[in-house]
């Protein structure tokens, strides 16, 4: 099934693919995009004067893509809050990275894959995620005839043996899946109860599992609860904040979007001085 869609809001499928907050995007060659999404498959292809065309099965396809890509919500909008003679620095920033937009991603996948993403760069983060996927997923069929895995639940990884998920190149966060597998398999953790939950709650709760510290908590909360005025704060941003906004980041003036400004902020950053 193709369905034809004429996105006018900001909207990059490269920008987003690039932006730090999907590992599961792949780029075809004519720019068309594979997106996995649970168990869930979606190419997106761009056409001309703002259209896509949606690509996927119309049997078992779970996600409403739309909700996922956030295309109910007006980036452009958000985009003219910043008053660029108070913050030239974001004003451009937002302008050259505009098409970013924050993805309604699965909270129990974006745990997982934000535990893995400790101290390893993107291509190695989509290398560990594709082995677990292949490990512990469900083996599917694109509606291409492509297989593609699905992303494991927390009862297929607590089934692995320890061996499979040190061959996923995990390392030390292997004790980490585990135990948050275990944490949300056991109830202890109810993450779609978070998504209403105020960010102190949220981080409180996240960071109650072993393995995920504030940093790994705010990147959840942004990229899985939908949580936009999350801040994640790693060394780009750190650097940001400290050459952009030596007299403090204005945190209050930008709510309730200082997620999507940090979106912003991070990909322009790491294109110019990464």
């Amino acid at each position: 099934m193709i369905v034809e869609k004429k996105i006018t809001d900001d909207f990059d499928l490269k920008l987003i693919a690039d932006s730090g907050q999907c590992f599961r995007w792949e780029e075809e060659d004519n720019g068309t995009y594979r997106i996995i999404h649970g168990n869930d498959c979606l190419y997106i292809s761009p056409g001309e004067k703002n259209v896509y065309f949606f690509e996927m099965d119309e049997k078992g396809n779970g996600t409403d893509w739309d909700n996922y890509l956030d295309l109910g919500e007006n980036y452009r909008k958000i985009r003219r809050r910043i008053d660029g003679e108070k913050d030239p620095f974001l004003k451009v920033a937002a302008k050259e990275q505009k098409g970013i937009r924050i993805l309604r991603q699965d909270p129990w996948e974006m745990l997982i894959t934000f535990i893995i993403s400790q101290n390893k760069n993107i291509p190695g983060i989509r290398r560990c995620v594709e082995k677990l996927c292949e490990m512990s997923g469900k083996k599917l069929k694109d509606v291409r005839g492509k297989t593609y895995y699905g992303f494991p639940s927390p009862k297929a990884i607590l089934d692995l043996e320890e061996g499979d998920l040190v061959s996923c190149s995990l390392g030390y966060r292997c004790a980490y899946v585990t135990a948050a597998a275990k944490a949300v398999e056991g109830g202890e953790i109810d993450l779609d109860a978070l998504r209403d939950a105020d960010e102190e709650e949220t981080l409180d709760k996240l960071i109650s599992i072993h393995g995920v510290g504030k940093k790994v908590a705010s990147c959840i909360s942004l990229f899985g609860l939908h949580h936009i005025d999350a801040f994640p704060i790693d060394v780009w941003i750190k650097r940001i904040l400290e050459q952009e906004y030596p007299d403090g980041y204005p945190y209050e003036e930008y709510s309730p979007y200082n997620g999507v400004y940090q979106q912003y902020m991070f990909a322009y950053y790491r294109k110019h001085y990464g």
